[in-house]
């Protein structure tokens, strides 16, 4: 195999892995929450991380190279996800509890920059309109929000938080 196309693997997997990590600490919420600028954002980091994975080799077979070297990567890493429980607790965020039984914590809805109108957005489309309503509101993993709804009552678990936030005061119930 030509050098060049291993220049083109090793520059791959490096953007890969920038990418992974700069998703990682942008947060969860942004995978999830697609507008026109983080669209805008992706067609802009693909067209400038191009270049910078196959250098000069603009030839079908090189991007062919990097494509495949991307999809290597990508399943090599969900497979070492599956496999490896340390390594997918420091990759993957855990989920956070937003609300519970009807209290929103205003400290890790400011932490994690979740708008009232988004959390109200996330209660429409599980048919909950009030704060009140909610027993179990959470962030999860993969950015979305979980609405749960119903009668009774959760039992609390707490989580301690290591940094002390300002509270987001456009949230009420």
């Amino acid at each position: 195999m030509n050098l060049l196309y291993f220049d083109i693997i090793g520059r791959s997997v490096a953007v890969y892995l920038f990418m992974l990590l700069a998703i990682r600490l942008t947060g969860k919420k942004e995978l999830s929450q697609l507008n026109t600028a983080d669209v805008v954002l992706i067609l802009l980091i693909s067209n400038s991380v191009q270049n910078a994975m196959v250098g000069t080799d603009t030839s079908l077979a090189g991007g062919l190279i990097a494509a495949a070297a991307l999809f290597l990567l990508n399943y090599l890493l969900k497979k070492w996800l599956f496999k490896n429980e340390k390594f997918r607790r420091l990759l993957n965020e855990k989920p956070e509890i937003l609300i519970h039984n009807g209290k929103l914590d205003f400290d890790m809805l400011s932490r994690l920059s979740i708008t009232n109108e988004e959390l109200q957005e996330a209660m429409r489309e599980h048919g909950v309109e009030r704060y009140a309503d909610v027993k179990l509101g959470m962030l999860e993993s993969d950015g979305n929000i979980s609405i749960i709804s119903g009668s009774g009552t959760l039992k609390h678990t707490q989580f301690k938080r290591k940094h002390s936030h300002k509270t987001l005061g456009t949230l009420d119930n």
